[in-house]
């Protein structure tokens, strides 16, 4: 059995910097941001088979950044961030996708947008209908299904 990868400090401490700036902490809806020593925690104790791609994602960052992302400026910090955007590829969306998760399974952010504490199954969520044509063109197709190739 394998041993299960992590992060060094130096990739947390960048996580951190990076999942604050793609959600930061706001007053006005008093929730905190993606920094927040609670959900850092979750994604750490979460990141299982996303770990290797997050690790990726981070280093390439860190190339990019040629310092702690903590350590740049913000114009600086936001120019590596639009560089890293263009040639992250799966890693980076990855990155972005644990950050995202995380932060909107924190009870904070949850109850800032109304939404119940719990699962959303057993009892599950209404929804509303929907235009149920929409699916018309892809109904029409029949049962064929593309070939991988």
């Amino acid at each position: 059995m394998s041993e299960q990868m992590t992060l060094t400090p130096r990739q947390r401490d960048d996580l951190r910097t990076v999942a604050a700036m793609i959600v930061p902490a706001s007053d006005e809806y008093k929730v905190p941001g993606a920094d927040d020593p609670a959900i850092q925690a979750d994604m750490l104790a979460t990141l299982g088979r996303d770990t290797k791609l997050v690790a990726a994602a981070l280093d390439h960052l860190a190339r990019l950044a040629g310092e702690p992302l903590a350590g740049l400026d913000a114009a600086r910090r936001d120019a590596v961030a639009q560089e890293f955007r263009k040639h992250g590829g799966a890693a980076a969306a990855t990155l972005v996708r644990v950050v995202l998760q995380c932060y909107y399974r924190d009870d904070r952010v949850l109850r800032s947008l109304g939404l119940e504490l719990r699962a959303p199954f057993p009892q599950g969520h209404i929804l509303p209908d929907g235009d149920w044509s929409l699916l018309d063109p892809v109904k029409s197709r029949g049962g064929t299904l593309r070939r991988a190739p």
